[in-house]
């Protein structure tokens, strides 16, 4: 994997049911539980303000994490789902998946765009359009690129970057089979009107002079 996976810890959850789960709250913890990897169920506590801080920095169900709980060998885990309170909007579930390294999961990548500035249609004035700033990708667990690199060298204007136009990760995929934009340099605005008069004079000239002919020929 580009990088290392960063830890997360958390205390196992005593009890079950709602109960247990209302008395977590009551504590300052947002309960979860880990499951999958052919494991019983785990039950756990998460402190509320980290949890959230994760959830605030963005990425969190994209992120494979190495999961820490005392008196429990590490894991890898992966965010499946949040469940968060209807008025509020603050986490009160969480429900994380164990993975071995070799399983392959789809995960949304970001996208970087590179050499934007040196491109040849920025330079004439061309603006460059993110269309997907990212992309989702099957990926293997314990290979999970940071990131997909698009190199804008040499673009114009005009022209649009696919998929099948960028290099992806070792080992990453994408999940639809159609080759879709990731983005394209579009002319600047006062370029495209000057290219919409020029496209609109020649027809009222037209219709101008089939008025004089008719004139003429009555």
């Amino acid at each position: 994997m580009a990088g290392q996976v960063p830890d997360f810890h958390a205390t196992v959850r005593t009890g079950t049911g709602k109960g247990a789960a209302r008395q977590a709250r009551r504590e300052g913890n947002v309960p979860g539980i880990i499951y999958g990897g052919d494991l019983d169920p785990l039950p756990i506590n998460i402190p509320f303000n980290v949890l959230l801080k994760k959830l605030k920095d963005g990425r969190f169900l994209s992120t494979l994490l190495n999961m820490k709980v005392e008196g429990h060998d590490d894991v890898r885990v992966i965010c499946r789902n949040v469940q968060r309170d209807v008025v509020k909007d603050l986490p009160t579930h969480v429900d994380f998946l164990r993975l071995k390294r070799t399983s392959r999961i789809n995960l949304f990548i970001p996208v970087e765009f590179v050499n934007e500035e040196s491109a040849p249609g920025v330079k004439k004035g061309g603006v460059v359009v993110h269309v997907r700033p990212e992309v989702e990708l099957d990926v293997v667990a314990g290979d999970i690129p940071e990131k997909i690199v698009v190199d804008l060298s040499g673009r114009e204007i005009g022209d649009v970057i696919h998929i099948s136009d960028v290099e992806l990760p070792k080992g990453a995929r994408t999940t639809v089979e159609r080759d879709f934009v990731i983005a394209n340099i579009s002319a600047p605005s006062g370029l495209r009107a000057s290219e919409d008069e020029e496209e609109e004079t020649p027809e009222t000239e037209v219709i101008g002079e089939e008025k004089e002919t008719e004139a003429a020929e009555e």
